[in-house]
């Protein structure tokens, strides 16, 4: 049955059905994902959990219209110092501001600052479902209003409303993003199989597989309440880039090798297609898997992301197995050009450098599975550097964009906490008691008059810190701990910097409770594909390993030559889940290709075998997958760069190291036992590797 389906996609008549089923479900693809905009979320729902204690504050104090609100604090600065006329020109900017959709509440200012040189005027805006990009739209308005008369004043809009604009901008990035991510794909293949044409077969297919993605998702969102957002888009395209070209290079090859076997082209790749099949399905069904796992979360951004990526990898697989035949098989031969495989011509067997690697580890394969974990061991030690306790607004951006530029002004003439409070609701019976409890917190500072309606009473608390600084959110702590004491008063704290706590303390459950889960899930995985429990367990050390390599790697970078300030609190779990789902992948195509040959000649001869045979295509893989992430540097976010060296190093330790060294010398000095308790593990090498050369001629299966 196997053999069967793997001969559709490239049959005579199956590659005609298959393009046409495709290109029918392209039409509707391309319009639904066009309109994938319109479902992101990028409000506090779109983050965080419903039961977050800041949601319950952006739900109560909704009647005071200061529920899902942003302040915009707007600044005005003249070096020489501000005259009566600026400050009448900012008290007019207040009157426009009014008029612009979104803007809620009474403007709190001008108020001018006591060294004489700067102005401050705090604007509530309304978050609606368009979250951010709606605050981008208010804001951009605002711009305008405050840069037609300015003879001269300076004009910067801060604070948390002006993060959300210039995170919008940042993000906006995105179709560079595409297209330098395409650009790598394009660039490592031209250098992988050195011919001007082959190469736009993938990169037609992965673009085919994010559209139908994209398509999917946004059907998902808007029916089935799929939580989608920014990040969300971006982390897509670069892992449907990645991984779906990685699926196309182990196909090629197969395909590429098959061809110098069989005349007949279809008969070609339904042999590669029944060859390096299983090992690709397995691979896109684990990092599905691990990514489904990120629905445990309870952080709404972390559970959104791992079923939209998991859609796109499946869909990338889909693509691969089935429309990449087909267009395969349509081009015929010259697809190669100008290195055509010819029928019948035998591939020159040549000592390559992982043959050389294989030889090498033979030697002494004890000490350097030893020495190479000692190695990475020591590399992980910078993981206690790491801080990912999240990032002040004004450390999220790699450039100094407006809201960066403008803080920097306000903290030298206003109070640190100026112009964003907490906010405290209560019953309203209890406001007094709950002001003078806020009022006694070490951090806060004035406290304002509660405000009432409906027997509810709002208050407005000032911090003494920057609102998004770490300090800031332990006067939070505080805060809550405080006025949760006074009975009866169902007292919550709430604002921004509430906002930035509840997301760190929900992603760092998050990252406790999933990360043994997945450590599990894709061991019983390994264990069913190899039907072992040895070598499952030995592989998943090599990829904690790897894991805390280069996250220790990255921590020291991050601090000393980035100079980043810190990570976010989501940062180590989806680090892990794309380090250890992709690294089981290359486990999974080396591994196999070792089983199959083992089967034949025994342990030993495997593992040199399974080395020469998949190390190149395995390179090239983790080269596009580490090039794809490695192009979110594109996006002037912190959180985009860091994620993206993070994995891209990862994945490049983990192709040239890890899987060929580590791997090799541990399946070498274990041996059979590696298959324990499977019928393989029974039979003993019947011949050694003679000085430690691979086998090179094709055998059954693998990739």
């Amino acid at each position: 049955m196997i053999r069967r389906m793997a001969s559709l996609p490239g049959g005579r008549v199956g590659k005609w059905v298959v393009l046409a089923l495709w290109a029918v479900l392209l039409v509707p693809a391309l319009m639904l994902a066009g309109q994938l905009g319109d479902v992101e979320k990028n409000d506090n729902s779109a983050w965080l959990p419903g039961n977050a204690e800041s949601t319950k504050v952006v739900e109560r104090a909704e009647r005071f219209q200061l529920g899902d609100t942003l302040p915009a604090i707007v600044i005005y600065d003249r070096a020489e110092g501000v005259t009566p006329a600026d400050l009448a020109e900012a008290q007019a900017d207040v009157e426009a501001f009014k008029g612009i959709d979104n803007v809620v509440g009474q403007p709190h200012g001008p108020l001018k600052a006591q060294d004489g040189k700067a102005i401050q005027t705090v604007v509530q805006l309304h978050k609606d479902q368009t979250g951010w990009e709606g605050i981008g739209k208010t804001v951009a308005a605002m711009n305008k209003v405050g840069e037609e008369n300015a003879n001269g004043l300076g004009f910067h809009i801060t604070g948390p409303a002006g993060y959300a604009a210039d995170s919008i901008k940042a993000f906006s990035g995105g179709g560079a993003l595409t297209t330098i991510t395409a650009l790598v794909v394009v660039v490592i293949l031209l250098l992988t199989y050195r011919s001007p044409v082959l190469p736009l077969l993938p990169l037609l297919t992965v673009g085919v597989a994010l559209v139908t993605s994209e398509a999917v998702i946004y059907l998902l969102a808007k029916n089935v309440g799929l939580v989608v957002n920014k990040q969300t888009s971006f982390i897509l395209t670069v892992l449907v880039f990645g991984a779906a070209t990685d699926y196309a290079l182990l196909l090629i090859s197969r395909y590429r090798e098959e061809l110098l076997r069989h005349e007949d082209r279809h008969e070609a790749m339904a042999e590669a297609l029944y060859r390096s099949g299983p090992a690709i399905v397995a691979s896109a069904a684990t990092v599905a898997v691990s990514l489904m796992l990120l629905m445990l979360a309870t952080l709404n951004s972390t559970q959104g992301l791992g079923p939209a990526c998991a859609v796109g990898v499946l869909i990338g697989l889909l693509a691969m197995v089935t429309l990449m035949p087909a267009l395969l098989v349509v081009c015929g031969r010259w697809i190669f050009w100008p290195v055509k495989p010819s029928y019948g011509s035998a591939e020159a067997v040549k000592d390559g450098i992982w043959t050389k690697v294989g030889t090498a580890v033979s030697g002494r394969p004890r000490i350097v599975w030893i020495g190479t974990a000692l190695v990475l061991a020591v590399m992980a030690i910078g993981v206690f550097g790491l801080k990912a306790d999240g990032l002040s607004n004004k450390d999220q951006f790699t450039n100094a964009t407006q809201m960066v530029v403008g803080e920097e002004i306000r903290s030298g003439h206003f109070p640190a906490g100026s112009g964003d409070p907490v906010l405290v609701v209560a019953k309203a019976a209890s406001a007094e008691q709950v002001r003078t409890v806020l009022s006694g917190v070490p951090g806060v500072g004035e406290v304002s008059a509660p405000m009432v309606k409906d027997g509810e009473a709002i208050l407005l608390g000032e911090l003494k810190d920057d609102p998004s600084s770490t300090t800031a959110m332990r006067t939070v702590e505080q805060a809550r701990i405080a006025v949760h004491r006074i009975e009866g008063a169902d007292a919550r704290v709430g604002g921004s910097t509430a906002v930035m706590l509840d997301t760190q303390e929900a992603a760092a459950r998050d990252s406790k409770v999933i990360i043994p889960i997945v450590l599990v899930v894709v061991l019983l995985i390994l264990a069913l594909l190899l039907r072992a429990i040895v070598a499952p367990l030995l592989l998943m050390a090599t990829v904690v390993l790897s894991f805390g390599a280069a996250l220790g790697v990255s921590s020291l970078m991050f601090h000393q030559v980035f100079h980043f300030a810190g990570a976010e609190a989501s940062f180590p779990l989806l680090t892990f889940v794309f380090l250890v789902a992709l690294g089981i992948d290359y486990n999974i195509f080396l591994v196999t290709r070792v089983r199959e040959v083992a089967l034949l000649h025994g342990t030993r001869r495997g593992a040199l075998t399974g080395l020469s045979t998949t190390g190149g295509v395995i390179t090239s893989a983790g080269l596009v997958l580490a090039g794809t992430f490695a192009a979110m540097a594109s996006l002037p976010l912190v959180f985009a760069a860091e994620l993206g060296f993070a994995v891209a190093f990862g994945v490049l330790l983990d192709t040239m190291i890890v899987r060929s060294v580590l791997v090799t010398a541990l399946t070498l000095d274990v041996g059979r036992w590696m298959w324990w308790p499977s019928k393989l593990f029974r039979r003993h090498d019947a011949i050694e590797p003679l000085a430690g050369k691979p086998d090179l001629e094709p055998v059954l299966g693998g990739v």
